[in-house]
């Protein structure tokens, strides 16, 4: 594995902001990393990165841990944070050559050369950073943090604020990167998440609520005999009687009263016809029944109760 997080916890006061998070990260996958705004994504990443200390739990980046082996972590990743700081003042292939010997990488005028041509900034090398777009800034942030050749690649929001030609480029490059790294990225564009990534994890006030692989969120797409649901009782449900409904495979609570499950029609009985019979049999007054939204954008709305 490139990345295992291991009960990992951040606290700001009595506050967690990152709270037993647990997740692994496969070499050569590509992963999004989502979440509301102070869920947690950014501590999570800067825990990753060695910018800051977890307070329990473990992290090991290809193999080193984040805590003992921190040096040797950051050789390994690269990194662009969601503020990206650059020397402007500098030239861009000057500031390259700058963090390449921050890499102990001396000169490097090859590498230099090939960063630059994979990130098209060719035509802006010779500029100052401070007279780029804001998007060949993130080109040359992007640059930065694939000097040293690392073997991941954690991006905090990489398309922020750009235009959407912009985003788009960013996004190719992301992916072309993703063909020999391991990336996980940060983003609120779930169109982004579902054009680039093998899987995604949604973390919402600190806790990981969600780790699946793309067409697993759609609702089961691949599989037609599998329904994902949204159930709304009037009241609380018992989770041990839930679970005997014929057919279910998934029930997660939600809120009180609200359930996501998933679940396989058995014989010729649909899924949600089982549902409904089996709540009637129990006395459940049922408010609210659909079938799960299967964009990334619903989903998301789903998992962190912004309905």
């Amino acid at each position: 594995m490139s990345i295992v997080v291991e009960g990992l916890s951040k606290y700001y006061g009595e506050q967690a902001a990152v709270d037993k998070v647990s997740f692994e990260v496969r070499r050569g996958e590509v992963v999004g990393f989502l979440g509301p705004n102070g869920a947690g994504k950014s501590t999570t990443m800067k825990i990753l990165t060695c910018y800051i200390k977890q307070d329990e739990g473990k992290a090991t980046v290809c193999g080193l841990s984040t805590d003992d082996q921190s040096l040797e972590v950051r050789k390994k990743i690269g990194y662009l944070p969601e503020h990206n700081a650059l020397y402007k003042e500098l030239y861009v292939k000057e500031f390259l050559g700058l963090c390449a010997r921050f890499y102990g990488m001396g000169r490097s005028t090859q590498r230099i050369k090939d960063v630059i041509e994979l990130t098209g900034l060719g035509r802006e090398q010779h500029k100052k950073i401070e007279q780029l777009s804001r998007g060949y800034r993130q080109r040359v942030g992007l640059a930065q943090a694939i000097i040293h050749n690392p073997e991941v690649l954690i991006l905090d929001e990489p398309t922020s604020g750009l235009d959407p030609n912009q985003i788009i480029e960013i996004r190719n490059l992301i992916k072309e990167l993703g063909n020999e790294k391991t990336v996980i990225f940060s983003s609120h564009i779930m169109q982004e998440v579902e054009a680039i990534c093998d899987r995604a994890l949604i973390i919402d006030k600190g806790k990981l609520v969600m780790d699946k692989g793309i067409e697993e969120i759609r609702g089961g797409t691949t599989d037609k005999e599998v329904t994902a649901l949204s159930l709304l009782f009037d009241g609380i449900i018992d989770e041990k009687i839930l679970k005997r409904i014929p057919g279910l495979m998934e029930a997660r609570k939600v809120s009180s009263g609200k359930w996501l499950v998933k679940g396989k029609k058995v014989g010729n009985v649909d899924f949600r016809q089982a549902v409904f019979k089996y709540c009637a049999a129990n006395d459940w007054v049922l408010l609210e029944m659909s079938t799960l939204a299967t964009s990334m954008e619903d989903v998301f709305r789903e998992m962190t109760g912004k309905n």
